[in-house]
């Protein structure tokens, strides 16, 4: 029997989109920000952050479907780039997702 390796064969690629090659945009970004990202779609520029279910601790009201969100649903936090923070909403993740073919609803 052989003796085990303690050092990996290859080195890691974990965080490029090839060997050797730049490190992936948006996973830099994700790692600065926190997990972050913009998203453009047809009702303007959003910041958004992905909320697991571990970290969901409170109930929120999602303004695409009206429903609550409950503790420990993963959803998604989503609020304009420039502005106070005032119109941050919790969202279902469906309903963020399919946000450009209904209306909110308040």
């Amino acid at each position: 029997m052989s003796p085990r390796r303690n050092s990996p064969r290859r080195k890691s690629s974990r965080g490029r989109n090839a060997p050797g090659g730049p490190p992936d945009e948006d996973a830099l970004m994700l790692r600065v920000t926190g997990g972050q990202r913009r998203e453009t779609g047809p009702d303007g520029e959003w910041v958004t952050r992905r909320i697991p279910g571990a970290a969901a601790t409170k109930v929120y009201r999602c303004p695409g479907c009206a429903q609550e969100i409950p503790t420990g649903m993963a959803h998604v936090v989503a609020w304009r780039p420039y502005g106070d923070g005032g119109d941050r909403r919790h969202w279902h993740s469906s309903c963020w997702d399919r946000r450009s073919h209904r209306s909110p609803r308040y």
